[in-house]
């Protein structure tokens, strides 16, 4: 007679886990284990550092330039840029050097002797050099020549120059956005748009090239017999964009990093909310751009299919990208809603500090709803074109074949 204890209790079934999430695991498991993506991160990542570690080696570097000298007076007045230097740029020095005439000067600039010759002309002063002149060098002597001439011509009209020049100083403002941020608005916006760029591509060709792996393999079709398309589809893109918004997450970290050891660390606190905003609509536009691709690697039957297959996707996104990088004035706010142009242009506008706090919540409703609209679209091609494999298919035959 059996006890209570002794009765088989009944088990409790584990939940199963739903299929995209099997899926997405294994692509980001698969991705981040790439050495194609791991090189490309690392590769990236070295490019950054070494750019923003040299910008700030270059700014924080004193440089001390040899300017020659052949006369008296040209003497006096190198002596006197030297005296101004450091006030007009702590980090740059002048160091006069004598020479006998203008041919030891020409000699002393091609032996690499002197940086510069200053001489007197009938309209001024001349400042030669070998090249271009380094524009630290260019405006340090340009400034100090300036106003000790000034200075003379006052005390010769009995006067100072302080009084000669009261009231013409011009400071600079606009009306829109910030004077200071506009000097770096090409430097974060053209990286937001190169990042944006490059995750497209780079995690959209390896989607596509995904799909034509497993339909060429024949593989898709025993998938496509256990798993729904629809839920195939989403774990993909969600797998690569986990990857891709992971590795956005980390360019961005140490660029801004690097950012705060340059003379640009003021720009911080005001880019930190633009950045935030960069974040939400990368993984909109990402995840949108990743059905389109999913798409094309569907529509070819070999990877040699796929080079034509994504050249729609290819030249969109060079749209997107010299789009944001050209478009201005009325343009640029125009284009900042439409989507998916918004994703990358709005950020870019939120750098430059000329959109209200709610244009992008407006930007993102409209590239939100256009993302459903194609979603929904790229689903169908997607899962028509899937299992066809008598060759490549176009837009329109994907469209009108049955699931």
């Amino acid at each position: 007679m059996s006890t209570p204890s002794s009765r088989t209790q009944p088990r409790t079934q584990p939940r199963s886990q739903p299929v995209w999430q099997i899926v997405a695991r294994r692509e980001i498991a698969v991705r981040a284990t790439d050495k194609s993506t791991l090189i490309g991160t690392a590769v990236m990542l070295a490019v950054i550092v070494g750019v923003l570690g040299f910008t700030a080696w270059g700014e924080s570097r004193e440089k001390t330039y040899d300017v020659a000298y052949s006369s008296t007076t040209a003497r006096a007045m190198a002596e006197g840029i030297a005296e101004r230097a450091g006030d007009i740029d702590a980090k740059v020095s002048i160091d006069p050097v004598a020479v006998d005439d203008a041919d030891a000067a020409r000699h002393a600039l091609e032996e690499e002797q002197a940086d510069a010759y200053l001489h007197s002309t009938k309209d001024g002063w001349e400042l030669l050099t070998l090249e271009e002149a380094d524009s630290e060098l260019r405006d340090v002597v340009s400034q100090a020549v300036e106003a000790i001439v000034l200075a003379a011509n006052a005390d010769s009209a009995g006067t100072t120059a302080a009084e000669l020049t009261a009231g013409s100083k011009v400071t600079l403002d606009q009306i829109e956005g910030d004077s200071e941020l506009s000097a770096i608005r090409w430097v974060v916006g053209y990286a937001l748009a190169i990042v944006f760029y490059f995750a497209s591509i780079m995690f959209g060709m390896t989607l596509a090239n995904s799909v034509v792996e497993e339909k060429q393999s024949r593989i898709v079709e025993m998938i496509a017999a256990a798993v729904p398309l629809r839920q195939l589809l989403a774990g993909k893109i969600i797998g690569n964009a986990v990857i891709a918004v992971a590795q956005m997450l980390v360019y961005v970290a140490v660029g801004l990093v690097g950012l705060s050891l340059t003379d640009f660390s003021f720009a911080l606190p005001a880019l930190s909310g633009a950045i935030g905003w960069f974040v939400v609509f990368f993984l909109i536009g990402f995840v949108v751009l990743s059905t389109l691709w999913a798409v094309a690697g569907a529509l070819a039957s070999r990877t040699e299919d796929l080079q034509s297959s994504s050249t729609p996707i290819t030249m969109l996104l060079m749209l997107m990208f010299f789009g944001a990088l050209y478009l201005d004035g009325v343009g640029a706010q125009i284009g900042s809603y439409i989507p998916p142009l918004s994703a990358v242009l709005m950020p870019m506008r939120l750098v430059d500090g000329t959109a209200a706090w709610w244009e992008p919540v407006v930007a993102v409703v409209l590239l939100l709803a256009f993302g459903v609209a194609l979603v929904r679209l790229a689903e169908r091609l997607y899962s028509r074109a899937l299992l066809q494999t008598g060759g490549q298919l176009s837009l329109k035959a994907a469209w009108r074949l049955e699931e």
